[in-house]
């Protein structure tokens, strides 16, 4: 909402794109967006009224447009005062393309247009007016979000927690429990809701295998060119690529005899889709990271933790009791990853070799921060210990349960502040 706020009053402020997954509150938040922030938001929907499609394939001309759109809603769409708001805009790419003409003809007018599967859209060649929009991804609820949602007076204290603070066993106690909440419940709107009103994990089990329905339904829908059984395979093989040892990519393991010439088309549209994250492996740990990227060894990760743990199986007493499960750190890795994303510029990147591996390497201006995962107190990884003897990082993180305080080389910082991680450094 702050960044939505900042848009309207920008001077240069161009046709806004929101795009995100399925279910992550877009069409609830630009709603909400105009009903506080404008005298009226005029609000289209593509799937809904189909015979919108036809004005924006017809004609260019923005007042062209928005006279039909006015006499459709019954209400004159003014510049400055009416939000003017197109949902599951990827139904229609030739409204993405007269963007273009709102920015150079009619840009007093508010226009923002949403969808899911955006960055597959995005993505294709003159799908859009490169330079003439501005973008926002909107992701499910981070844990400080979620946190706010279900429990404001913990919120306050964790909002408050800065760099070298000691946390009290209280509170310590009370963020753990609240994370594992998360782990169970997702980030996604509806389930946070369900949650907050019923406290019914039943409903929330419900909600959540309801979106997965739905993405499996998106991926056979919007994959177009894409095969739709090679989406399929990869989508739902992530869970089983994430148990293996070293969790890497691998082909042969959708099918056998698969070569990634096959499926490279797949995975390129998951991550552009949004409901994929790839992790790219390095050959060197190096400045600038992307410059030692090996294009051919990377993870993928779910965007939001929740679907891992519902699509893994993976009961909430697992999570909830001291249990020895192997799949905790797939899922912990997943939650922290999911925390990370836009906290820094550069992507975070993983670095594996013979002698072991740095679970996520940060790039926060020319330092490269090395940072250790564990799902539980163990002790550090020899090959973190090593790379910290080594090369003698300025930062290295190691995230557990454990408390947040300075341990030598390294910093110890409970999972629960892993999307702190930028202003504690």
């Amino acid at each position: 909402m702050k960044e939505l706020i900042e848009w309207k009053n920008g001077s240069d402020r161009k046709p806004l794109i929101v795009k995100g997954p399925h279910g992550v509150g877009k069409t609830w938040l630009l709603k909400e967006f105009g009903r506080n922030h404008y005298e009226d938001y005029a609000y289209f929907n593509f799937v809904e009224e189909e015979g919108l499609k036809s004005m924006f394939k017809i004609s260019k001309d923005p007042f062209r447009i928005l006279t039909t759109l006015s006499l459709v809603c019954g209400e004159k769409i003014n510049p400055g005062t009416t939000l003017l708001i197109f949902d599951e805009i990827q139904e229609c790419p030739e409204a993405l393309n007269v963007l273009k003409y709102f920015r150079e003809k009619a840009n007093e007018y508010h226009v923002i247009v949403a969808g899911s599967f955006l960055g597959t859209v995005l993505s294709e060649p003159k799908s859009y007016p490169v330079g003439m929009v501005d973008l926002l991804t909107i992701h499910p609820l981070f844990f400080d979000e979620f946190l706010e949602a279900v429990d404001p007076k913990l919120f306050s204290y964790y909002e408050r927690i800065e760099k070298g603070q000691s946390i009290e066993d209280i509170f310590h106690h009370y963020l753990l429990e609240a994370y594992r909440y998360y782990l169970i419940i997702w980030g996604m709107p509806e389930a946070v809701a369900s949650w907050v009103k019923d406290k019914d994990p039943k409903k929330v089990e419900k909600i959540q295998k309801a979106l997965i329905e739905v993405y499996e339904n998106d991926l056979s829908k919007h994959g177009g060119k894409i095969n739709r059984g090679r989406l399929l395979l990869v989508f739902r093989s992530i869970v089983s690529q994430l148990s293996k040892p070293n969790e890497k990519f691998v082909y042969g393991a959708l099918k056998g005899g698969a070569r990634a010439r096959e499926f490279e088309e797949a995975i390129e549209w998951l991550v552009s889709s949004g409901l994929v994250v790839r992790v790219h492996n390095v050959s060197k740990i190096g400045y600038p990271l992307s410059a030692y990227d090996r294009l051919s060894q990377f993870k993928l990760y779910f965007f939001d933790t929740g679907l891992l743990k519902h699509m893994a199986g993976v009961a909430n007493d697992a999570i909830l009791l001291p249990m020895d499960d192997q799949f905790k750190g797939p899922l912990t890795e997943n939650f922290v990853l999911q925390q990370l994303l836009g906290q820094f510029e550069v992507e975070p990147r993983y670095y594996a070799d013979n002698n072991g591996e740095i679970d996520f390497l940060l790039q926060s201006g020319t330092e490269i921060i090395p940072l250790e995962v564990k799902g539980g107190e163990g002790k550090p990884a020899p090959s973190f210990k090593r790379y910290i003897t080594e090369h003698k990082p300025k930062h290295a993180l190691r995230l557990s349960l454990r408390g947040y305080r300075k341990d030598g080389d390294f910093t110890k910082i409970p999972l629960y502040l892993a999307g702190k991680i930028r202003t504690l450094l």
